[in-house]
């Protein structure tokens, strides 16, 4: 395993060339040879942290609606032009970015640079109210199969109002609710599209097997000719720091109770996020976790995990355990809370410790061995840290977390008293 991580290690880098078009686009260049295949990523700084009021949801609703074709590639022309030619496409939208990606063959990349730069172009002029009220609907039906029909996901949509004030960017869900996405207008989807799909708004990464002169005159081509735009003004909110529990518990078709634990910790790449992280692995990262220990073969719950999940402007910690049978909320808060109490008063060990050094180090690497996922990779660090170049630096802060700095991480961050509480409870007999 050492032998393997050393050999990997070492070539944890990915060279690339990047640059800016006059009209604020950022380009990144990964030339890869070793695969007849290419990748596009589009990288749009706009998430549901940038939406509006009583349009939550809107980000990712225009997610869907990017798909709906242009004056020059109608209805679904983008999807039939990329797989009639061997390539294929998908999107995600969270807090603070969208992102876009096209995966093909490199004969197909031409197409796939012009079919991205004609939707930031022209896809808010073409817009209508027959493509916006069927995204609409797939939309709700996403919401309802993802989160109100799917068993304990129900308790997810309480977490925003619960750990967030209102007015703060990550106040609602990023699916959005059933009214704000009925009350979106085509006038509101046209502004969406002008106030922040532009190119100063975008990074581009091209990976892959291409010529780097031939593909800079063809970027050049296609995206250079559209203009930039003012964006409007970003929020800045402070880091949230709860002052003591809050709870909320909703009922649920399931079988058993499931308590959920959030911790406001700090943003993506901030100071102490690595070791949030690491403590994640050693608190809730397989069976030789210390809550498996506790929980699952302690015989108080039938699974246990422990996530960090990192946002820009604070992030949020979940630890999530569904109870056995004959186990109540309580008895699993109460075994929670002394493990957490515990990784303060008892730091990792040195053979935990070097568990979980190697369990990331190996994942990260293992990783970016995908084309797609190292297109994503520079992506991210642009966007979250204002440049591509921080592979190493990222890797760094992980290889550098110490026993202590976990343990302060705990103290700081990962305390009982300050913990979001969401349960989802079995419903009531007779309930609906």
């Amino acid at each position: 395993m050492l032998l393997l991580l050393a050999g990997l290690a070492s070539a944890a880098e990915i060279p690339f060339e990047r640059y800016e078009l006059p009209n604020g686009l950022q380009v990144v260049l990964v030339e890869d040879h070793s695969l007849p295949q290419v990748v596009v990523d589009m990288w749009y700084q706009v998430g549901s942290g940038n939406e509006a009021a009583g349009r939550s949801g809107f980000a990712h609703l225009f997610e869907h609606l990017m798909f709906m074709g242009t004056f020059r590639l109608p209805g679904s022309g983008i999807d039939q032009l990329m797989e009639a030619n061997g390539g294929w496409n998908n999107a995600w939208t969270m807090e603070d970015a969208t992102n876009y990606y096209d995966v093909g063959p490199p004969q197909l990349l031409p197409t796939l640079l012009w079919i991205e730069a004609d939707r930031m172009q022209q896809l808010g002029q073409a817009m209508t109210q027959e493509k916006l009220d069927l995204q609409r609907e797939v939309v709700k039906n996403e919401r309802r199969q993802s989160y109100e029909d799917e068993p304990y996901a129900v308790g997810e949509l309480e977490v925003p109002s619960l750990m967030y004030p209102k007015g703060h960017p990550y106040d609602h869900t990023v699916i959005g609710s059933h009214e704000d996405l009925t009350a979106a207008s085509v006038d509101d989807v046209k502004q969406f599209f002008a106030s922040w799909y532009v190119p100063n708004n975008a990074s581009l990464v091209v990976a892959g097997d291409f010529d780097p002169a031939a593909v800079k005159l063809v970027i050049a081509g296609y995206f250079g000719v559209i203009p930039k735009q003012a964006l409007p003004e970003r929020p800045h909110p402070e880091a949230v720091v709860a002052s003591q529990k809050a709870r909320v518990t909703v009922e649920d078709d399931v079988d058993y109770p499931q308590i959920n634990l959030y911790f406001h910790t700090p943003g993506s790449f901030q100071p102490g996020e690595a070791e949030i992280q690491l403590l994640g692995s050693l608190l809730g990262g397989g069976e030789s976790s210390r809550l498996y220990r506790d929980l699952v073969i302690g015989g108080l719950a039938q699974d246990v995990s422990a996530d960090q999940m990192p946002t820009k402007y604070g992030s949020l910690f979940v630890i999530s355990a569904t109870a056995n049978d004959g186990v109540s909320v309580q008895q699993m808060e109460t075994a929670i809370d002394a493990e957490l109490r515990k990784v303060v008063a008892t730091p990792a060990s040195a053979p935990e410790m070097e568990r979980l050094h190697n369990q990331f180090e190996y994942g990260f690497l293992d990783n970016l061995q995908s084309l797609q996922n190292r297109a994503v990779q520079l992506n991210q660090y642009w966007a979250y840290t204002g440049s591509p170049d921080y592979l190493v630096k990222d890797l760094a802060r992980f290889r550098d977390a110490t026993a202590e700095g976990l343990r302060d991480a705990a103290a700081r961050w990962l305390t009982p008293e300050q913990a979001g509480i969401v349960v989802v409870n079995p419903r009531a007999e007779g309930g609906k």
